[in-house]
């Protein structure tokens, strides 16, 4: 699969995980070490596309990233337990189906040269911090 098509496939999956959320009957699931809701589990995958996003068009245009002070996973917030409705995944499809063209767009034809410099022996390549957040099917899958 392209690497600009990862991502793609990473929200579908969570998206398609996400359909079997309507009607969630309020209670959490506990999933490694963490408690689990539809809202929390899409709050993180959004939090880590948009986090690792902003870190690789950062390092596009030669700036330097922000540091991550998410909370995380070992935070379940009030908002967390809302019901989670039909209006909720349109919106969230809307809001990953977006992120993730954003990845395509981003990721479109530049160089593998590009794709797998290491800035420092510390920090992943592009490529890595791509495959990284396709990860993120975690926190959908956290759920089922």
């Amino acid at each position: 699969m392209e690497l600009e098509n990862v991502i793609d496939a990473a929200v579908e999956e969570v998206l398609g995980l996400a359909q079997g959320w309507l009607g969630w009957d309020g209670r959490p699931v506990v999933f490694d070490g963490n408690a689990w809701t539809p809202h929390k589990s899409l709050r993180r995958v959004t939090d880590h596309l948009v986090d690792h996003l902003a870190e690789i068009m950062c390092r596009l245009n030669g700036l330097d990233p922000l540091p991550d002070h998410w909370h995380g996973r070992t935070v379940t917030t009030h908002a967390d337990y809302a019901r989670f409705t039909e209006t909720d995944l349109e919106e969230a499809t809307s809001r990953l189906t977006r992120l993730a063209l954003m990845y395509r767009a981003g990721l479109r034809g530049l160089d593998p040269a590009v794709l797998d410099a290491r800035p420092d022996p510390d920090t992943w390549t592009l490529r890595e911090v791509v495959e990284h957040v396709a990860g993120v099917v975690y926190y959908a899958r956290a759920m089922s």
